[in-house]
C-alpha cells in the first residue's frame, strides 16, 4: 500500500460518525448507527427530531407513472424508518411528558399507532373490548400508553394556548401550518369521540395486579427479525422494560383524575371521581417513594389539583373547622352566604393564609354579580373591599382605588364596620411595631379624608385609635383638624365615661344616640340613656328611631311612667326585643325581655304580666323555629304556661291578640286536642274567639273517625265559618220610594273577621287540622249554585250539603281564601297528594289546563315514587282521570287522551276513538303508541292509518300490537304487568313534559 493510500484510509477511519445534516437519517438508516448516535451526551440531531424525520420520510406519499399521488408504499425502507422511530421512543423510555412536549399531535398519533401495530393489537378492534389481563404484557402496555396519551391530549386541548407571534408571512409555511392544524383538529375530534372508551380502558387497568413491560430497543429488534428467530421471547413475562404495578397505577390515576377534572366543568358530579383519583395518586407516590424510575408526576400540579378538589368536593366527613379557607370561601360563594365570606376574610387578616390575589379575585367576582343587577351585593362588596384594604395596609401596600371609590360617601354603618375590621385584624399584644404603625397611619389618613366631623369623632374616640396613636400624634392630628375647622375643639385625652365624649354637646348626643340605635346589649342601653339624661332633660329618647315600635295596647301604660329615664328604658328595651323576635334573633330578644322584666317588676305588676306574656310568645317562637321543626315536642312547662295564659283572668292587663292566636295554634299544632275539647274553661269559649275556634277544630279532629251522625261539632264549626264568610248589605230608599242596594260589607256577626281567620290558619302546621279547614272551605266553595266544576277534598262528606241563605255568603272571598289556604298548605307540606289534587282542581275550574295537569301528575308522582309503583286508586279516581283527559283534549293532545282512557275502570272507547280521529294533535302522536296496552285501541289505530294511507304510522301500530306480552292468551297477571309497565312509562313521560 502506498503512503498516500494509507493516509486516506486513516483519515476515513478517524472521521466523525455524524454526517452532514442534509442526509443524516439516510446515514443512520444505511449504516445502522442509531444506537451509537443516541449514546452521545448531546446528540445532534436530538432524539425527538429523529422521530419526526423518520416518520415524515416513512409517510411521504409516492407518485405513480400517471403522476397520481399514492399512499406511502409498505416497503422495507419505510418499515425500517418506522422501526427506528419506535426505537428512539424506546430509548426515551416512552416518557409521554418528553414526547408530548416536543412532538406534535399528528406525529405522536402516528408513533403510538405504529406501537400498537408492532405490539400485535388487531386493527379495527376496540380497546375497550379487549381483556388487558389476558394480553401479553407489552401489548397491554401499548394499549395503556395510547389511551393515556388520548385523554392527556383531550385535557391539554381544553387549556388556553398563547399564540406565537407570527414572523414574516411565507405562503408555503402558512399552508403547512394550516394543514397541520386541520389534521390536529381531526385527530382531536376522533379522540373526543372515543374518550369514554379510553377512560374505561384505564379504569380497567387499575384492576390489574401484575407488572407490565414496555418495548425496548432490543425487543423491537427482535420483533423486526423473522418470526422463527424470536422464539416468543417478546411475549414472555420478562421481555422489555419492567413497569411495576404501582408505577403504572400511579400514572393512570393521575391521568384519569385530570380527565375527570376537565369533565367537571360540564358535570359537577364528576369532580368526586377526580378527587378520588388524585388522592389515590398521592398515596401511590408515597408508597413508591424514591424507587420510581418510570413514574414522573408533577407533584406541584398534583397538589393544586387536590386543593381544587377539596374546594369543589369537600370531604363528607370533614367539618367546617377542618376545611381550608379556600374551601370555606368557595362553599360560601356557591351557597350565596356572603356574610361568612366577610368573616373568613376578617379572620384571615390575622393569619395571612389566603393570597392577596385570591382575595382580589373574590372581590372581582362579587363586583361582576353586583353590576349584573344584584343590588344587595353592594354592601357586601364594600365589606370585602374593606377587609382587603386592611390586609393591604397591614402588609405595607397602598390603599386600592376601589376602596377610595366605595368610601366616597361614608356613613355610620361603613365607619362602624371599618373600625370593627381594624380592631379584629390586629392583636395588639402580639403585633409588631410596624403593624401597629401601619394601622395607626391608616386611621389617621381616614380621619383626614373625612369632611363630616361626626364621623371623625367616631374614629378618634374609638379605643383602637386611642391605643395606637401617641399623645404627640393625636395633638398633631388635632392641629390639622383645627386648620380645617377652627371652631371645633377636639378632646385629646380619652374621657373615662361609657364612650370617649368630645367637648361638643350636639356631636356627643348624636354619637350616643347612634350607639343607642345600634346596641342590643341591655347594660349598654342603660348606660347610654343615663349619660344622655345627664346631658339634657328636655329630650324624649324613646322617639330617637322611628323603627322602635311598641303595640298601642302597651304604649299607653309605658308612656304613663313618670320617671323619664325609666320610661325611655322600658320602651326601648321592649321595642328592641320585639324587633329582635321579628328577625328571629331570639337570644338577644330574650336578654332584652329579661332585663325589661327585671326592671318593671320593681314598680308595675301590670307591666310585669305584659313582659311575662311576651316572653311566653318568644319561647313559643323559639321552639317552633328550633327543635319544633324536627318534630320534637315542646317541654311540659311550656305547655303549662300556654294553658295558664289562656286561662288567665287578671283585670286591666293589656293583651295582644297575636298572643292568643299563637297559643291556640300552638296547642293545635302539638295535638293538645284533649285540653281544647274537654278542659278549656267555659268563660274562655265566650270571651276568646280563637279558643272557641280551636275548640271546634280540636273536637272535629277528635270525632272524625266516628259515624257521620255523631259529628255535631263539625256542623257547629261549619256554621261558625259560614257566619265569618257572610256579608251584610246596606240599603237606601230613593226619592221614588224604591229601595236600592248600595254596598255589601263583611258581616260583624261572626266571632272574627275573615282576614283574622286567615291569619290564624296560617299559623297552623298540623296536617289533619289543615286538611279539615281546607275541606270545609272547599265544600263551602262547591255549595254555590253556579259552580260548574266541583273541587274535591278529603273528608268533604262531613260537612252539610246546603246553606239556607246562599245570598249572604261572599263566595268570591271564599274562592280567594281557598286559593290562599292551598298555597299555604303546600308550602308546609309540598308532597301532600290530597292538597295537590285540590290545587289541580282549582286550576281545572279556572280553565288553566296545563297547570292542572302539572299538579294532577305531581299528586300521582309523590305517592308512587315517581310512578315506579302503582298510583293508589283513591288518588287517581275516575273523576281525576276524566279531568286529566279533558285537560289533554283542550290542549289538543289527542293521543294522550286515548292513552288516559285506558286508565278508567271501564275503558272509554268512544272518547279514545274520537280523539284518535283528530288530525290536528299537538302531542308526539305515534311515538306514544308504545304506551297503549289495549289491543282494541291499537287495532283501531291500524285501521285508521290504513284508511288514511299513513303506511309508516300503521307499521308502528302493528309493531305495538305484535308485542308478545299483549297477547290475549297470556295469563291475567302478565297482561296486568304489561299494562302497569306502560302506565309507568307514560306517566313519567307526561311528568317530564309538564314539570
Amino acid at each position: 500500500m502506498s503512503a498516500e493510500a494509507a493516509d486516506r484510509e486513516a483519515a476515513t477511519s478517524s472521521r466523525p460518525c455524524t454526517p452532514p445534516q442534509t442526509c443524516w437519517f439516510e446515514f443512520l438508516l444505511e449504516e445502522s448507527l442509531l444506537e451509537k448516535h443516541l449514546r452521545k451526551p448531546c446528540p445532534d440531531p436530538a432524539p425527538v427530531q429523529l422521530i419526526v424525520q423518520f416518520l415524515e420520510q416513512a409517510s411521504k406519499p409516492s407518485v405513480n407513472e400517471q403522476n397520481q399521488v399514492q399512499p406511502p408504499p409498505d416497503n422495507k425502507r419505510n418499515r425500517i424508518l418506522k422501526l427506528l422511530a419506535l426505537k428512539v421512543a424506546a430509548h426515551l423510555k416512552w416518557d409521554l411528558d418528553i414526547l408530548e412536549k416536543s412532538l406534535s399531535v399528528p406525529v405522536l398519533n402516528m408513533l403510538l399507532n405504529e406501537l400498537l401495530c408492532i405490539s400485535k393489537v388487531p386493527p379495527g378492534t376496540k380497546h375497550v373490548d379487549m381483556d388487558l389481563a389476558t394480553l401479553p404484557p407489552t401489548t397491554a402496555m401499548a394499549i395503556l400508553l395510547y389511551n393515556r396519551w388520548a385523554i392527556r391530549t383531550i385535557v391539554q386541548s381544553s387549556f388556553p394556548v398563547k399564540q406565537a407571534r407570527p414572523g414574516p408571512p411565507q405562503l408555503s409555511v402558512m399552508n403547512q401550518m394550516q394543514q397541520e392544524k386541520e389534521l390536529t383538529e381531526n385527530i382531536l375530534k376522533v379522540l373526543k369521540e372515543q374518550a369514554s372508551d379510553s377512560i374505561l380502558v384505564l379504569e380497567a387497568a387499575l384492576k390489574l395486579d401484575k407488572d407490565l413491560y414496555v418495548h425496548t430497543m432490543r425487543t423491537l429488534d427482535l420483533l423486526a427479525m423473522e418470526p422463527g428467530m424470536v422464539n416468543g421471547e417478546t411475549e414472555s413475562s420478562t421481555a422489555g422494560l419492567k413497569i411495576r404495578t404501582e408505577e403504572m397505577q400511579c400514572q393512570v390515576c393521575y391521568d384519569l383524575g385530570a380527565a375527570y377534572f376537565q369533565q367537571g366543568s360540564t358535570n359537577a358530579a364528576v369532580y368526586e371521581n377526580a378527587r378520588e383519583k388524585f388522592f389515590r395518586t398521592k398515596e401511590l407516590i408515597t408508597e413508591i417513594g424514591s424507587l420510581s424510575l418510570h413514574c414522573t408526576i408533577d407533584e406541584k400540579r398534583l397538589a393544586g389539583y387536590c386543593q381544587a378538589c377539596d374546594v369543589l368536593v369537600p370531604s363528607s366527613d370533614s367539618t367546617s373547622q377542618q376545611l381550608t379557607p379556600y374551601s370555606q370561601v368557595h362553599i360560601c360563594l356557591r351557597s350565596g352566604n356572603y356574610q361568612d365570606v366577610v368573616k373568613i376574610f376578617i379572620e384571615d387578616n390575622l393569619t395571612f393564609s389566603l393570597p392577596v390575589q385570591f382575595r382580589q379575585s373574590v372581590l372581582r367576582e362579587l363586583f361582576q354579580k353586583a353590576q349584573q343587577g344584584n343590588e344587595a351585593l353592594d354592601e357586601i362588596c364594600f365589606k370585602v373591599c374593606a377587609c382587603n384594604t386592611v390586609r393591604d395596609i397591614l402588609e405595607g401596600r397602598t390603599i386600592s382605588v376601589q376602596f377610595n371609590q366605595l368610601f366616597l360617601r361614608p356613613n355610620k354603618e361603613k365607619i362602624d364596620f371599618l373600625l370593627e375590621v381594624c380592631s379584629r385584624s390586629i392583636n395588639l399584644e402580639k403585633a409588631s411595631d410596624s403593624l401597629k404603625g401601619n394601622m395607626a397611619a391608616f386611621l389617621k389618613n381616614v380621619c383626614l379624608g373625612l369632611e363630616d366631623l361626626q364621623y371623625v369623632f367616631m374614629i378618634s374616640s374609638h379605643e383602637l385609635f386611642i391605643t395606637l396613636l401617641k399623645d404627640e400624634e393625636r395633638k398633631l392630628l388635632v392641629d390639622q383638624m383645627r386648620k380645617r375647622s377652627p371652631r371645633v375643639n377636639l378632646c385629646i385625652k380619652p374621657v373615662t365615661s361609657f364612650y370617649d365624649i368630645p367637648a361638643s354637646a350636639s356631636v356627643n348626643i348624636g354619637q350616643l344616640e347612634h350607639q343607642l340605635i345600634l346596641s342590643v346589649d341591655p347594660w349598654r342601653i342603660r348606660q347610654i340613656l343615663i349619660e344622655l339624661h345627664g346631658m339634657t332633660s328636655e329630650r324624649q329618647f324613646w322617639t330617637v328611631s322611628n323603627k322602635w315600635e311598641v303595640p298601642s295596647v302597651y304604649s299607653g301604660v309605658i308612656l304613663g311612667i313618670k320617671d323619664n329615664l325609666t320610661r325611655d328604658l322600658v320602651y326601648i328595651l321592649l321595642a328592641k326585643g320585639l324587633h329582635c323576635s321579628t328577625v328571629k334573633d331570639f337570644s338577644h330578644a330574650k336578654q332584652l325581655f329579661a332585663a325589661c322584666l327585671e326592671l318593671v317588676t320593681e314598680f308595675s305588676p301590670k307591666l310585669r304580666q305584659v313582659m311575662l306574656n311576651e316572653m311566653l310568645l318568644l319561647d313559643i317562637h323559639t321552639h317552633e323555629a328550633g327543635t319544633g321543626q324536627s318534630g320534637e315536642r315542646p317541654p311540659s312547662d311550656l305547655i303549662s304556661r300556654v294553658r295558664g295564659y289562656l286561662e288567665m283572668r287578671l283585670p286591666d292587663i293589656p293583651l295582644r291578640q297575636v298572643i292568643a292566636e299563637e297559643c291556640v295554634a300552638f296547642m293545635l299544632n302539638w295535638r293538645e286536642n284533649e285540653y281544647l275539647t274537654l278542659q278549656v274553661p267555659a268563660f274562655l269559649l265566650q270571651s276568646n274567639p280563637y279558643v272557641k275556634l280551636g275548640q271546634l277544630l280540636a273536637a272535629t279532629c277528635k270525632e272524625l273517625p266516628g259515624p257521620k251522625e255523631s259529628r255535631r261539632t263539625a256542623k257547629d264549626l261549619w256554621e261558625v265559618v259560614v257566619q265569618i264568610c257572610s256579608v251584610s248589605s246596606q240599603h237606601k230608599r230613593g226619592n221614588d220610594g224604591r229601595v236600592s242596594l248600595i254596598k255589601q260589607r263583611e258581616s260583624t256577626l261572626g266571632i272574627m273577621y275573615r282576614s283574622e281567620l286567615l291569619s290564624f290558619i296560617k299559623k297552623l302546621r298540623e296536617p289533619l287540622v289543615l286538611t279539615i279547614i281546607l275541606s270545609l272551605f272547599v265544600k263551602l266553595h262547591n255549595v254555590r249554585e253556579d259552580i260548574v266544576n266541583d273541587i274535591t277534598a278529603e273528608h268533604i262528606s262531613i260537612w252539610p250539603s246546603s246553606i239556607p241563605n246562599l245570598q249572604s255568603v261572599d263566595f268570591e272571598a271564599v274562592a280567594i281564601t281557598v286559593k290562599e289556604l292551598v298555597r299555604y298548605a303546600l308550602s308546609i307540606s309540598p308532597n301532600n297528594h290530597s292538597w295537590l289534587i285540590i290545587q289541580a282542581d282549582i286550576y281545572f275550574a279556572t280553565n288553566q289546563y296545563s297547570a292542572a295537569l302539572h299538579y294532577y301528575l305531581q299528586a300521582g308522582a309523590v305517592c308512587s315514587d315517581f310512578f315506579n309503583k302503582a298510583v293508589p286508586p283513591d288518588v287517581y279516581t275516575d273523576q281525576v282521570i276524566k279531568r286529566m283527559i279533558k285537560c289533554c283534549s283542550l290542549l289538543n293532545c289527542h293521543t294522550q287522551v286515548a292513552i288516559l282512557c285506558q286508565f278508567l275502570r271501564e275503558i272509554d272507547y268512544k272518547t279514545a276513538f274520537k280523539s284518535l280521529q283528530e288530525q290536528n294533535s299537538h302531542d308526539a302522536m305515534d311515538s306514544y303508541y308504545d304506551y297503549i296496552w289495549d289491543v282494541t285501541i291499537l287495532e283501531y289505530l291500524t285501521y285508521l292509518h290504513h284508511k288514511r294511507g299513513e303506511t309508516d304510522k300503521r307499521q308502528i301500530a302493528i309493531k305495538a300490537i305484535g308485542q308478545t306480552e299483549l297477547n290475549a292468551s297470556n295469563p291475567e297477571e302478565v297482561l296486568q304487568l304489561a299494562a302497569q309497565r306502560r302506565k309507568k312509562k307514560f306517566l313519567q313521560a307526561m311528568a317530564k313534559l309538564y314539570f
